[in-house]
């Protein structure tokens, strides 16, 4: 198991692996920060797809020749997207990644029958990975990014999706925590509900999946103990099943800017990995996102 981004990092090292990443909307600073970080450290290419004159100028500030990448200009918000899912769709690269360019836009591509990713399990959802000091370990939470209300099935998916993040990660058992603002089954606040719901179904090996949470209960062991809550995952939660989105956007930026903790995003339910991050995001998290990306590949 990967305790951090370091640990992964050094494995994604150890395995020799180079995967080539087309870029969408490469004229971004911090995108294109993190691609020329992963291509510096040997594990990664990158084709740029964008404002050829601004990627350039990006690469020049980085002192990074241009002549080491394969740069495709395209100013098309729709096309540049569409360059890159054909790529990947060709086996010219490996993992798409967002720059600057909208989700939607983004995401759009990956459905197109044509020559759009294919979905490997039932929906594309997202999820976060992100350093959790007080237990030493990485954590992950899902949907932030693409599922606005998710329902009873869309849950299920999202479960079944972002634990195949974890086991990138080397965790062996998956343990959901099904948040939402109090610990007890209440039917005036549906995701309580649903927590209790998900936590009598049957789960492939390996996944215990409990609810509901609160955040405090899910992730910190005396917390639990004082609200004498002894279930399995109480305290000792490595992901975190979301109520909505906005649950979602707002403690991924809270872990961003107040926590300032180490974080990444993924795409998960892909046949290949993929990386949507925020425009705003740092090149620090873009780069572990493709850490994340390129250990869901080995």
């Amino acid at each position: 198991m990967f305790r951090n981004f370091n640990d992964a990092e050094k494995h994604v090292l150890s395995s020799g692996v180079k995967k080539r990443i087309a870029l969408c909307g490469a004229h971004d600073d911090a995108a294109l920060v993190a691609v020329v970080d992963a291509k510096r450290k040997g594990i990664a290419e990158g084709v740029l797809i964008g404002d050829e004159g601004e990627i350039k100028n990006i690469l020049s500030s980085l002192s990074e020749p241009a002549s080491d990448y394969e740069i495709i200009n395209e100013l098309d918000e729709d096309k540049i997207t569409e360059t890159a899912l054909k790529l990947i769709h060709r086996g010219d690269a490996d993992i798409p990644m967002k720059g600057l360019v909208q989700t939607k836009s983004y995401i759009s591509a990956f459905l197109n029958p044509e020559f759009g990713i294919k979905i490997s399990r039932k929906m594309i959802t997202h999820a976060t990975a992100f350093y959790y000091p007080q237990r030493n370990n990485v954590i992950f939470m899902s949907d932030t990014a693409l599922i606005m209300n998710p329902t009873l099935d869309q849950k299920v998916q999202i479960i079944n999706n972002v634990a195949t993040l974890a086991r990138a990660f080397g965790y062996k058992e998956i343990k959901v925590a099904v948040l939402s603002a109090v610990e007890t089954v209440r039917e005036d606040i549906p995701s309580t509900v649903d927590a209790q719901a998900l936590s009598e179904m049957q789960w492939e090996d390996g996944i215990i999946v409990e609810g509901p949470f609160a955040l405090d209960n899910a992730v910190d062991i005396q917390s639990a103990k004082h609200k004498g809550i002894t279930k399995k995952v109480a305290g000792n939660a490595n992901v975190l099943l979301l109520p909505d989105f906005l649950t979602g956007n707002v403690l991924y930026k809270s872990i961003n800017y107040f926590a300032n903790l180490p974080l990444a995003g993924a795409v998960c339910g892909t046949s290949v990995p993929a990386i949507l991050t925020s425009r705003a995001d740092t090149p620090e998290t873009k780069y572990y996102s493709i850490l994340s990306a390129i250990l869901q590949s080995l």
